[in-house]
């Protein structure tokens, strides 16, 4: 059988997120309000900041809202990934 082919309005809905919010079994991506993770170990935290090991480190380096965007835009483009940028901008 071959795999089928999503769709851009598909893509633009679902990717990113193949399975519900194991927490709250919500369909939309939660939006998780937070500045900081908790690390399981030093250990486990070196291998987070080295970048042997996935992970959430600091909301504003990586969070799981942002890895799903990042998933879904690259499914939208038809990339392996993507990375999202924040530009700032100060007002004078």
């Amino acid at each position: 059988m071959s795999e089928r082919k999503l769709g851009p309005g598909t893509l633009a809905v679902h990717a990113g997120q193949e399975s519900p919010d194991p927490t709250t079994g919500s369909r939309v991506v939660p939006i998780y309000q937070t500045s900081s993770y908790v690390f399981k170990s030093t250990e486990h935290a070196a291998n987070l900041f080295a970048l042997k090991e996935f992970g959430n480190i600091y909301s504003r380096i990586m969070n799981p809202t942002n890895d799903v965007f990042e998933r879904r835009i690259a499914a939208l483009e038809g990339g392996s990934s993507w990375t999202a940028r924040q530009k700032q901008k100060s007002i004078d």
